[in-house]
């Protein structure tokens, strides 16, 4: 063990942590929940902390060998090798304050140990030299957009591209397909099955754009407004600087906050970005939650798609096999649903010049885009990929659906129509053969308004409907 002071006092901490006294005071406070900041968010604090050193350095007020030594802790950060000297619980100081000094004081003594000295010496101090012209309370929200924005930009967008290409490639191929539509769970009229998968492409793509519109909700950074958003200790061209490094550093467009007391004060884009991600989860509900349904059986549910078996379904039944992969991301689609309503209840928690529950926002958002990004990912390869229709179960449904009245409504008229389709399902026989025997149109003509294909375009009925 070593010993090392802080302003209330001395504290005892192992020899090999790297953290000091300000960590080791939360740690003994904080163990709550054994959940603890991500790599991600990790990653941009030492983003944070290495664009902040080299604007410092640029405006002179880091001596060059210190600066250099900074950095290079920082790039050790970035790439996750003392990820575990951040042993921090979730759970915490509601202005994350534990975590930035934890980042502080990691950076500053491997900074020490770069430049030759004694870990706990503050030769690189924590505060005055890694925490220069910042404050807890700008740093946080900002890593928190950074580690958000790149987490769906280079995480959850992609996956979601790669599911609209494999859904497009089914709705090519699966064009010609007819099927019962399905409302209310009950046979409507016919679709093709290669429209119900466009529908789920739209649905992806609009799903993909809401995505963007959360990185654009986070473009705006609070760094600079240090403790209330006014700025103090923060010289003049400092937050211009540093977002300059890291947008370089990380390829992205970051802008510095139109007004830092909002920004200091409120979470607002991160409740913003939050919603949108529960739109996409409940989007990526419905596909899924249809893919299972059309799976069902195999031979006595809707049974129009096979799906891939990827491993045993039951303990007791052999030869069963389930959705596994939908139910996956049905399952990891509720719990980002759930977390929205933890950020939504931490955007609560800005009160005057601070909102107080960012560690709890940053934990739950993060989290949220990730295992999103992981299930839909499994759920393209894993289910998606090897889909196939079962196109005779799919023209056996259509010739026996009930739904093939409402095509003649235009000629015989709605009453007829149903008294039509109530006969056909009394007596077991199909809509074309009760219309047959009743004569209720020409065989010709009754021919093309039965015609399936037509009845999946618009007006293919030739005339109008509701």
């Amino acid at each position: 063990m070593r010993v090392e002071r802080d302003s209330m006092g001395e504290v005892s901490l192992p020899d090999e942590a790297l953290w000091g006294a300000q960590t080791q005071r939360a740690l003994e406070n904080f163990q709550l929940s054994g959940w603890r900041f991500g790599r991600r968010f990790i990653a941009a604090l030492g983003q944070v902390k290495r664009a902040a050193a080299l604007a410092n350095g640029e405006l002179g007020l880091l001596e060059s060998d210190v600066r250099d030594a900074i950095v290079a802790a920082c790039d050790e950060v970035i790439a996750g090798t003392w990820d575990a000297q951040f042993p921090l619980d979730v759970f915490q100081t509601g202005s994350g304050t534990s975590t930035n000094m934890n980042a502080n004081e990691v950076i500053a003594n491997r900074a020490i140990q770069r430049l030759g000295g004694t870990v706990g010496s503050k030769q690189v101090h924590p505060n005055d030299h890694v925490n220069l012209s910042q404050s807890s309370n700008d740093v946080i929200p900002t890593a928190m957009h950074i580690a958000v924005t790149l987490a769906l930009r280079d995480a959850l967008i992609p996956a979601l591209v790669a599911l609209q290409a494999a859904l497009l490639e089914k709705a090519q191929a699966w064009d010609r397909i007819i099927k019962t539509g399905r409302t209310h769970l009950q046979d409507a009229t016919p679709i093709r099955l290669g429209q119900e998968f466009g529908g789920y492409a739209a649905q992806v793509q609009h799903a993909i754009e809401r995505a963007l519109v959360a990185t654009g909700a986070l473009c705006e950074l609070p760094l600079g407004g240090t403790a209330v958003g006014t700025g103090l200790n923060c010289p003049v061209g400092f937050p211009a600087r540093a977002l300059a490094h890291l947008n370089a550093a990380l390829g992205t467009e970051f802008l510095e906050a139109t007004d830092h007391i909002e920004a200091n004060a409120t979470c607002d884009a991160l409740v913003e970005a939050a919603g949108e991600l529960k739109t996409i989860a409940v989007s990526l509900t419905k596909i899924a939650n249809d893919i299972r349904w059309l799976g069902s059986g195999p031979r006595n549910g809707l049974g129009e798609l096979r799906l891939p078996a990827v491993q045993p379904g039951s303990s007791i039944m052999p030869g069963k096999v389930n959705p596994v992969m939908a139910e996956a991301l049905i399952m990891a689609a509720a719990q980002v649903i759930a977390n929205e309503l933890a950020i939504t209840l931490g955007g609560l928690g800005s009160i005057l010049e601070l909102n107080v529950m960012m560690p709890l926002i940053a934990h739950n958002l993060l989290t949220g885009v990730e295992l999103l990004a992981n299930a839909v990912r499994a759920f393209t390869e894993r289910c998606v990929r090897g889909l196939e229709a079962d196109e005779r179960r799919c023209r056996e449904t259509v010739e026996r659906n009930l739904a093939l009245a409402t095509a003649l409504v235009p000629a015989i008229g709605y009453d007829r129509a149903a008294a039509l389709s109530q006969e056909a399902y009394r007596s077991g026989r199909t809509i074309r053969e009760v219309a047959l025997a009743w004569q209720v149109l020409p065989p010709e003509e009754l021919e093309a308004l039965l015609d399936p294909w037509r009845m999946t375009e618009p007006g293919g009925s030739g005339g109008a409907g509701g």
